[in-house]
């Protein structure tokens, strides 16, 4: 699933690091010389002494007392992810990527490491076994074997088998940048009308001919660029800006009218572009000083407000993306898209990285704080880009339908990153 990202102005968020201060505690002793009782007399001392320690009990706290303020569950690991390794091991060394530092670390420098409710993410994993990336294909048969582990279990091999490693850039911040995306979904129809008048095509047979090939504007206006289109159509949308919306998205769900009046599930799946460059819509118009906030809730409500120059913008974006058809019944249903390793994409655990960074298929701890999402979790490299480029960006795959847009449409926050690499 190749999808892209608003480009907009953010703001750098607030670290989320936390500071522990060490307190030592001096007991100290007086020693004052030994009275010279005599023998009878010490032993009765330490008899009468020994009694009442034996008959004293430990008083109950008082009620009025203010509670004791335990740590929150993310500073610390739970009982049952305690590390396995020792904090006096040597680290490994760093590992250079063409775009990245893995910096090593220890597992008690994973922020909430030990508290994630890790079946979720065990299941995105062994969608990821089902095409295992390089280095990761003996490490499958025991992820499949460790999906109905205990979860003290799991936590005692990843320990065992992986190290973690804190992503850094090469130079420059080390702030990171997190944004989300999903799965529209939206109703349609076979055939052209006036309720459903926006087509959505398959590639072009002259795709290969032509590089690159006619731009959005001119799919709009050139008589031949139409003509190449023609027949390729899959299915119509009532509205250009949802076309938009699944195209940036690069993958969707359609509620079809067939011609008999049957209703039909499908997936449209990212087939390819016209190799024009991608412009953000959003972008455009905070260019041009029409809107503060680029956030599709926000570039809505521009359009909302603004009908007639709706044309213009969706031509700021050259990029056009054909799609190809794929069904969806019971046994996938509740699947993602397929993203860039080639497997289905799972809600909440599957995040889009910069392969030049992070290869397809590595586990990854995952810290941001923010308005849109607070979490601390693991998650599984499975997809890609054109606007996840960096050491230390994702783009988090929320889900399907209306909530989970909204959510991958507020979703700009800062990130921390942490690879965990087989040792």
């Amino acid at each position: 699933m190749v999808h892209q990202t608003m480009n907009s102005k953010s703001s750098k968020a607030a670290n989320a690091s936390s500071k522990m201060i060490s307190m030592k505690t001096l007991h100290q002793h007086d020693a004052k010389p030994a009275l010279n009782w005599p023998t009878w007399l010490k032993a009765c001392s330490w008899a009468i002494v020994s009694m009442l320690a034996a008959c004293a009990s430990v008083p109950e706290p008082s009620p009025s007392a203010a509670p004791v303020q335990t740590p929150p569950a993310a500073s610390s690991p739970s009982p049952q992810a305690q590390p396995i390794s020792s904090d006096d091991l040597a680290l490994p060394a760093p590992i250079l990527q063409s775009q990245s530092r893995w910096q090593p670390v220890r597992w008690t420098d994973l922020p909430g490491w030990g508290n994630d409710a890790l079946h979720e993410a065990w299941n995105a994993w062994i969608r990821s076994c089902e095409r295992p990336a390089p280095g990761w294909q003996a490490m499958c048969a025991d992820v499949r074997k460790l999906a109905i582990a205990e979860r003290q279990e799991q936590w005692a091999w990843l320990q065992s088998k992986l190290q973690p490693y804190r992503v850094e850039p090469l130079t420059g911040s080390t702030d990171g940048l997190l944004t989300g995306y999903y799965e529209p979904v939206f109703e349609a129809s076979r055939r052209a009308s006036a309720q459903f008048p926006v087509p959505l095509w398959q590639p072009p047979a002259s795709l290969a001919q032509r590089r690159p090939w006619y731009s959005r504007k001119d799919i709009d206006t050139l008589p031949e660029a139409r003509e190449a289109l023609r027949g390729r159509e899959i299915a119509y949308l009532a509205d250009p800006v949802d076309a938009l919306i699944l195209q940036i998205q690069g993958s969707g769900r359609l509620r079809i009218k067939e011609p008999d009046g049957r209703e039909s599930l499908v997936r449209l799946a990212f087939a390819g572009t016209n190799e024009q460059p991608y412009r953000s819509v959003g972008r455009w118009l905070l260019d041009q000083n029409l809107i503060r906030d680029a956030s599709w809730p926000g570039i809505k409500t521009w359009i909302a407000a603004n009908p007639q120059r709706v044309q213009e913008m969706l031509w700021s974006n050259p990029r056009m993306v054909f799609f190809k058809e794929e069904a969806i019944d019971s046994s996938n249903a509740g699947q993602g898209p397929r993203g860039a390793q080639g497997v289905a994409l799972t809600a909440g655990r599957s995040i889009a990285v910069d392969r030049a960074s992070i290869p397809l298929g590595t586990p990854v701890w995952m810290q941001t704080r923010g308005e849109a999402l607070t979490t601390q979790r693991l998650v599984i490299a499975q997809d890609v880009g054109s606007a996840i480029v960096g050491a230390v960006r994702a783009d988090y795959y929320v889900g399907s339908g209306d909530a989970a847009g909204d959510v991958a449409g507020r979703l700009k926050q800062g990130l921390q990153l942490w690879v965990l690499w087989p040792k």
